[in-house]
């Protein structure tokens, strides 16, 4: 199921990077209970983004999309503190970080 959720979140992409959440390395836990409670640890590139509530929206938007998934809740976390080195091979590529 986690693999299912990651999957969805895929789909959200951050509008001024242009990479989705999950390759940005932003998601740093998810959990599903028997409830069908999907919980998202997740961060941001900085603190006081501007697109905190874009994201938000967009990610209840790609979750909720799974049957399995009641409701969503995002726990917004800054410990550990976001890094490039998060990024997947593929984000890195993308924005021409070696």
């Amino acid at each position: 199921m986690k693999d299912k959720i990651l999957t969805a979140l895929e789909a959200v992409i951050d509008p001024e990077l242009g990479i989705d959440i999950v390759n940005l390395g932003l998601i740093y836990e998810v959990e599903l209970d028997e409830d069908g409670l999907c919980t998202i640890k997740m961060t941001l590139t900085t603190m006081g983004c501007p697109l905190t509530d874009y994201l938000s929206d967009q990610i209840n938007q790609a979750v909720m999309q799974i049957p399995e998934v009641k409701d969503v809740e995002i726990d917004l976390v800054w410990y550990p503190q976001w890094t490039p080195e998060l990024m997947s091979r593929y984000a890195r590529i993308s924005l021409g970080i070696g």
